[in-house]
């Protein structure tokens, strides 16, 4: 008789031993050739992009600076503007043209996304008879000049739908090393609630303006397809770093939140505001900046002109503001640690809300969740770049720009805090890790849906956690189990697939969730946490302020992690297959119970994912085996003799749901004599 035992045993290799005993044909559909053939990566290495993923040795990116002017006319819903971008080219290529975003375009009736899905996917309004469209951007003027240059000149310029082409004279086509201002008049009609992610709408006490999207932006020229064009949809953005000084004038009587730091605060803000701050940035406790008193006597005093607010922030890829008579605002300090060749630094946790939204239970924890999801995401993977991060309660909800984001009144407590968590997420990915998000919106979106869920259980010890909302696991089990239903989805795009092609339907579940679950995988059963942070820290730190591809982060989670993971890629990223494990047969050796157990499992999917096979002993006690991804590269059966420290019970495969098992009914089985 042997000794019960009632601990988890994980067993040396020296005490199991396995036979193969069945070839793939054998009565299953699994063809380890197909799993486990070479894998062609859509991007070739070479000298821009190397074999470990990193930036190669004459990687190149292009930088485009900006200085902006905004006026908001509260009474038309006006943005007026102006900028100058000053465009380098690094690139090895004489530049003919050069391209700009005019997002603002999606708006008009005639845009390409009104034909693709009646305006992408930004809200509608709820009122019938509401207006929906806009006129998009007004261009007064387009000019460019080489920089050293005294004059500016028109230039040929033509609009299609949501870019612009700039066409260069001989004269001033850019060679490699040159750069070159643009400088462009405009205005645009400030969309209502239907423009989804920048809007503004009426509150109690004041409009709250929430702008993103408003000036032309530089589209990105890189070594993967020269100039990356592709129109406004409602997928999001790829966009070109650089530095930014912008100015929004505004009346008097309004707060400007934006991304940046607050360059002229003696200029715009009280001594009683100016104080109050001081005392945040020493604060780990969240500090009031403007409190609802002094909303109501700023509304109660006369309107006295306009202020200018000037932000400055560097480097960033973007830059978006809100505006409101309406806003109390509150701070406090979040603490950085070293890293990224910075020390230890504080930065600013700010939030401005409307009165209507105060309240502990409310948006009075917002800075609180802000601050808390930074500080772990920056110790975890890469430090947080700016001085300040913002989080605005407003219109435009559930939306994201480098150093702040724009959340709705309607989220208060535990879907206040996942929300923020996965908006300032976005400060990762793609803020810093500037993925083209038009295409693969699969790198930004999972990725930072995985980084939410180890935040939620980070936070607090886990009292929002785990993390199951609408975008991770929703039905709120397992999520292995609940991928498994979207995988076995014949309808369900592949997580390769271009962001505009996947539709609504299957946006979350593919783009969220099934690119986070795969990085969860990754890190909890095929790579193991410090294999999978490593890499993971690596691949951030390596492609910060820069444009990976997915090529090039499947080379680098490769390389770093020490696998060979072409299997992996293939089956969960450029295909749905489905994985299916199953106990086959469970006895004793000989039919003896005084003996260990033999476990035969077999492999009826085409997904292969490394598995626990756990063996139950009389009294509950258990022993647990690693079934690794090479069990599968030659057969679709693998025996498993498992030395056993008393009687066992039953068999089963991945007794904790880790992976995404597509038929549960035989993944258990009674051992029989």
């Amino acid at each position: 008789m042997r000794a019960s035992l009632f601990a988890l045993i994980l067993l040396p290799a020296s005490v199991l031993s396995a036979q193969n005993v069945a070839p793939a044909s054998a009565g299953t559909p699994y063809d380890p050739l197909k799993t486990f053939a070479p894998l062609t990566l859509p991007d070739p290495v070479n000298a821009y992009r190397s074999s470990n993923g990193a930036p190669g040795p004459q990687y190149w990116q292009n930088r485009a600076d900006y200085e902006l002017h905004a006026a908001i006319d509260t009474k038309t819903k006006t943005l007026t503007g102006s900028e100058v971008i000053t465009y380098t080219n690094n690139s090895p290529d004489k530049l003919t043209s050069l391209w700009l975003n005019l997002e603002q375009n999606i708006y008009r009736k005639d845009s390409r996304a009104a034909a693709f899905s009646g305006g992408g996917r930004r809200r509608r309004s709820a009122d019938p008879n509401a207006v929906t469209n806009t006129d998009g951007y007004a261009l007064e003027s387009v000019e460019i000049e080489p920089v050293g240059k005294a004059a500016a000149v028109k230039t040929v310029t033509v609009v299609s739908d949501t870019r612009l082409q700039i066409q260069l004279p001989e004269s001033m086509t850019l060679e490699h090393g040159a750069k070159i201002r643009i400088l462009i008049h405009y205005h645009y009609t400030i969309p209502g609630t239907f423009g989804g992610r920048t809007s503004w709408a009426a509150y109690k006490q004041g409009d709250i303006y929430d702008l993103a999207q408003w000036y032309p932006r530089m589209c990105v020229y890189d070594d993967l397809r020269g100039w990356d064009t592709q129109p406004y949809l409602g997928n999001e953005f790829y966009l070109e770093y650089g530095h930014f000084d912008y100015f929004v004038t505004v009346p008097s009587n309004m707060i400007v939140a934006g991304s940046g730091d607050l360059v002229n605060p003696n200029e715009v803000l009280t001594k009683t505001e100016l104080e109050r701050l001081a005392e945040a940035r020493k604060s780990d406790a969240t500090v009031m900046i403007r409190t609802a008193e002094d909303v109501n006597r700023d509304l109660a005093s006369p309107l006295v002109g306009t202020k200018t607010w000037h932000f400055v922030m560097d480097p960033t890829r973007d830059v978006s503001f809100t505006a409101s008579t309406t806003f109390l605002w509150d701070a406090a300090r979040m603490n950085i640690p070293a890293g990224a060749g910075k020390p230890a630094h504080a930065a600013l946790a700010q939030s401005v809300y409307p009165a209507e939204s105060a309240g502990y239970e409310a948006w009075g924890r917002s800075t609180e969740f802000l601050k808390d999801s930074v500080e772990h995401f920056s110790a975890r993977w890469y430090p947080y770049p700016w001085p300040n991060a913002v989080s605005v309660c407003g219109p435009t909800s559930g939306m994201e720009y480098p150093g702040i984001v724009f959340d709705g009144p309607d989220e208060v407590g535990k879907v206040l805090f996942w929300i923020t968590a996965h908006e300032i997420g976005h400060t990762w990915f793609p803020m810093v890790v500037g993925s083209n998000e038009r295409r693969d919106a699969w790198i930004d979106e999972g990725f930072n849906t995985f980084i939410d869920t180890l935040e939620s259980d980070d936070f607090k010890g886990g009292v929002y956690g785990p993390k199951r909302d609408g975008e991770y696991a929703p039905g709120g089990g397992y999520p292995a189990d609940e991928i498994a239903k979207v995988i076995a989805d014949p309808e369900a795009p592949v997580i390769m697939t271009r962001a505009d092609e996947i539709r609504e339907k299957y946006r979350h579940p593919v783009t969220y969730f099934k690119s986070a679950f795969g990085l969860t995988m990754l890190r909890e059963d095929i790579l193991g946490e410090e294999r999978f942070d490593h890499a993971f820290r690596k691949f951030i730190a390596d492609w910060a302020f820069k444009h990976p591809s997915p090529s090039d982060f499947f080379r680098s989670m490769s390389s770093e992690g020490g696998e060979d993971l072409d299997y992996f890629w293939r089956g969960w990223y450029f295909n749905n297959w489905q994985l299916d494990l199953a106990v086959t047969s469970a006895q004793f050796v000989d039919g003896d119970a005084a003996k260990d157990v033999q476990v035969t499992v077999t492999n009826r999917g085409q997904l292969v994912v490394p598995a626990t096979l756990r063996v139950e002993m009389e009294g509950g006690s258990h022993v647990d085996v690693r079934i690794p991804a090479e069990t599968w590269m030659q057969q679709s059966s693998h025996v498993f003799v498992v030395a056993t420290p008393s009687w066992a019970v039953s068999a089963t495969v991945d007794p904790e749901h880790h992976i995404p098992d597509s038929d549960r009914t035989n993944n258990t089985l009674a051992v029989s004599k």
